[in-house]
């Protein structure tokens, strides 16, 4: 079955906000066999939304959008669809009932007058249930056009799209034997896009019939394979197959699957091993301690750290050498090591991370141009370090020198 996304806001427009909807709506339906044929955005408008689905009825019999469904004037998908589909709105006393009671709960007695219109619904639509906000999911049908209309925020609409859309559209849409779409992530560090291109050139020639793409982002490059159109047990055996042997390509340069993120991998790896870590940070400024916290559970393995980003700072709090500082830089491989281990020793910690580096805009030179990190990881009385050289702006250099050290500490403990 075909069908097509619309989304809806002017904030999308306004390139204010990213369009994540859309996206994790196509991933869910390709996962059933569904089509999506075309996605489309449109502002806050009557005649925009009005007009976005009128025309993908003439393509397909099944339109899904996202937006316009809270409880503020500029709110009015519901209003304009149903009236597009010929579909009275009514006020649902039951909905309204379970409004009331979610507002008495929150300790917001009485809900505010203008949510009571988040329970008018298109006559003969089906509610699908949003534990996570105050407009629900609705499932509107005449004849053969149907149309889903679900909320804009974010997390609400994934909730609503893995826990109850999916169950319904595949009860509704799918047979046993449907061909399907199905992928697998896996994550790598360590690894550029044409490199890892390079290096993976004889297995991707063996790949087929599945499909290989490379997805650059800030913590390195993800690799999805992509089995289409094809049985779903199939798919599934040879996008195992394909992973594992993909994994066993990519050696220690993957650390994991899907959404993993690296952080999660050296907490646990921190906490198998019993080892506690430290970090002291120039460049980076706490984003690798705040990359470590952010994991529920981290409190197991890290002590603490250092933004040590004034040379006297170095020297007085992580013990580095005024000798090696007028010699080598603050910018070095032995101030690194030396801001390793000298936080690991002031928090007795069993693993310490030193991170230094020229962020720009400036500050850089013809030996250590702007992007240039030292990065070293102090780990059974033995360092780890290396130079690095990252590309691109400030935010996106401190970022990936993040990256790159919780990726050192992994190849450490592992």
């Amino acid at each position: 079955m075909d069908l097509e996304v619309v989304t809806i806001g002017d904030e999308l427009l306004l390139g204010q906000v990213n369009d994540t909807n859309a996206p994790a709506i196509s991933a869910a339906m390709a996962a059933l066999g569904l089509r999506i044929v075309r996605h489309s955005t449109v502002g806050d408008t009557g005649e925009e939304i009005s007009a976005a689905v009128s025309e993908a009825f003439e393509r397909v019999n099944l339109v899904i959008t996202t937006g316009g469904l809270g409880p503020t004037r500029d709110d009015i998908t519901k209003n304009v669809v149903a009236e597009l589909m010929g579909a009275d709105l009514e006020l649902d006393s039951g909905y309204l009932s379970e409004l009331e009671l979610r507002f008495a709960a929150l300790g917001r007695s009485p809900m505010p007058a203008s949510n009571r219109s988040q329970a008018l619904m298109p006559r003969g639509a089906e509610i699908i249930p949003n534990p996570r906000g105050s407009a629900p999911g609705i499932w509107l049908t005449r004849g053969e056009k149907q149309v889903i209309l679900l909320p804009g925020v974010p997390h609400e609409m994934r909730g609503i799209l893995s826990e109850e859309l999916v169950p319904l559209m595949a009860d509704r849409f799918c047979t046993q034997n449907q061909p399907v779409t199905r992928t697998r992530t896996l994550r790598t560090a360590s690894f550029g896009e044409s490199a890892l291109a390079d290096h993976l050139e004889r297995f991707e020639h063996d790949l087929p019939p599945l499909t290989l793409a490379y997805l650059p982002n800030s913590g390195g490059v993800d690799l999805r394979l992509t089995a289409s159109a094809m049985d779903a047990a199939k798919a599934e055996e040879l996008l195992g197959t394909a992973a594992a042997n993909l994994e066993q390509e990519l050696g220690e340069n993957f650390y994991g699957r899907e959404k993993t993120d690296i952080a999660e991998v050296v907490v646990d790896l921190l906490r198998g091993k019993g080892k506690t870590v430290a970090v002291a940070e120039s460049c980076t400024g706490g984003i690798l301690g705040g990359r470590i916290t952010a994991i529920p559970g981290s409190s197991d393995v890290f002590l603490g750290g250092v933004i040590a980003y004034a040379d006297s700072v170095k020297e007085g709090l992580l013990c580095v050498n005024q000798s090696d500082l007028r010699t080598f830089g603050a910018v070095s491989s032995q101030v690194a090591e030396a801001m390793a281990k000298g936080v690991a020793e002031r928090f007795d910690a069993g693993v310490g991370v030193g991170v230094t580096g020229v962020a720009g805009p400036g500050g850089g030179s013809d030996g250590k141009p702007v992007g240039t990190v030292y990065i070293s990881v102090w780990y059974g009385k033995e360092h780890r370090t290396g130079a690095y050289r990252f590309p691109g702006k400030r935010a996106w250099i401190r970022i990936r020198s993040a990256q790159e050290a919780l990726n050192q500490i992994r190849l450490a403990v592992s």
